[in-house]
């Protein structure tokens, strides 16, 4: 990370504070929060999933859809430094006949010097139980089922939701936030196109950034295995 980056994030002219769980605050992200939160989801993702990364580039652009909701767009706070972002954006399970409305989240972005410590998962918590007490009924995600379904997550097979290709990846997983919410329904979940990236518009955002080196590293071995692992 570079010093104007390390700058946004409350690292230069500060002094180092013993990491404390407790001492993480969640707040609602504000506007002066943004460029930062970029920057963090970009530390966050970089050669995780693929050389590179584009969630940086998705967040910014997820602000700016209907589908965004900003009531759950949350950041983690550990000394008034933000180490962490969650977002939520409002999705869909489409049949032949019929729309029923979900929740969809991500990215969730912890600075790498902080995961692993409970952040991601405090974030989580604290976002699932509030899109409760607003009312929403269902979350879908892709994501990791092995970290998930701590929450609660099962595959989407068993409530039969597709991908638009008609197939049941490993990787779409499924909450009721309500027992019983997905009863009666199934269909092919629609996440909307504030998550499609154009590699264009990729390159041209990276330009305000830093140069980072883009690398080949094992997470992207076990991402490659979920995306590529579906159930029959």
């Amino acid at each position: 990370m570079t010093e104007k980056e390390k700058m946004l994030l409350g690292e230069l002219g500060t002094k180092k504070h013993k990491f404390n769980a407790n001492a993480v605050e969640l707040r609602l992200e504000t506007e002066e929060d943004y460029r930062v939160v970029e920057v963090l989801t970009r530390e966050a993702f970089w050669n995780v999933h693929v050389p590179g990364c584009d969630e940086h580039l998705l967040i910014h652009n997820l602000r700016k859809a209907k589908e965004f909701i900003q009531d759950l767009d949350f950041v983690a706070v550990c000394n008034e430094k933000i180490v962490g972002n969650i977002v939520y954006a409002k999705a869909k399970i489409i049949d032949s006949e019929k729309e029923y409305a979900v929740l969809t989240f991500g990215p969730v972005s912890v600075l790498p010097e902080y995961q692993n410590k409970g952040i991601g998962a405090k974030l989580i918590n604290h976002t699932i139980q509030l899109a409760k007490e607003m009312g929403y009924k269902t979350i879908l995600i892709y994501g990791d089922p092995e970290y998930y379904k701590r929450f609660g997550f099962k595959i989407s097979k068993e409530y039969n939701v597709t991908n638009k290709e008609g197939k049941y990846p490993a990787a779409l997983l499924a909450l009721e936030l309500f027992s019983g919410a997905l009863s009666g329904v199934e269909g092919v979940f629609d996440e909307g196109k504030a998550y499609e990236i154009d590699g264009k518009e990729l390159e041209e955002f990276e330009k305000g950034f830093e140069p980072k080196v883009k690398l080949r590293t094992k997470s992207q071995e076990r991402f490659e295995e979920l995306a590529g692992s579906v159930f029959y």
